[in-house]
């Protein structure tokens, strides 16, 4: 059975670094970096048997704005529905609720991310954003 927990002292912090270090959205992501990540966000950690097998945080200022980031399932739970009833553990938790808008960034979980109630930005003329030097080069040349 599939444990979720938002306790920190729980996550295993070495499996999430190496996860995200070799992610599509932050390749080789120093881990110091991490750490002030988890740190700075609310963290989710699912578990099997004690081993950790998926990952997700929120950043927020729990009145009306939240970023979901992270979001990571082991390669051989992929395709189970650990993903989506990670992202639905935070849309229906208390710390969440009401707020305007959640956002995120996907290349490849469109259909996870939907069956949550999320869509393409409604004003993408709206919408801005300031990338570290050298991360607008790594993204136009990514698959």
């Amino acid at each position: 059975m599939i444990e979720f927990s938002d306790d920190k002292a729980r996550l295993q912090v070495d499996r999430v670094h190496g996860w995200l270090a070799g992610s599509y959205w932050s390749p080789g992501i120093a881990r110091d970096v991490v750490d002030r990540a988890i740190t700075g966000s609310h963290c989710l950690g699912a578990y099997d048997a004690g081993k950790q097998i998926g990952f997700a945080r929120m950043i927020t200022d729990h009145a009306t704005f939240a970023w979901l980031a992270d979001v990571w399932v082991v390669e051989e739970a992929r395709g189970s529905g650990l993903g989506r009833a990670m992202v639905n553990w935070f849309l229906d938790h208390p710390d969440f609720q009401g707020l305007r808008r959640i956002g995120l960034v996907t290349a490849d979980a469109h259909g996870v991310y939907a069956a949550s109630g999320f869509h393409s930005v409604v004003r993408p003329d709206r919408y801005m954003e300031r990338l570290a030097p050298g991360l607008a080069q790594q993204l136009r040349d990514a698959p």
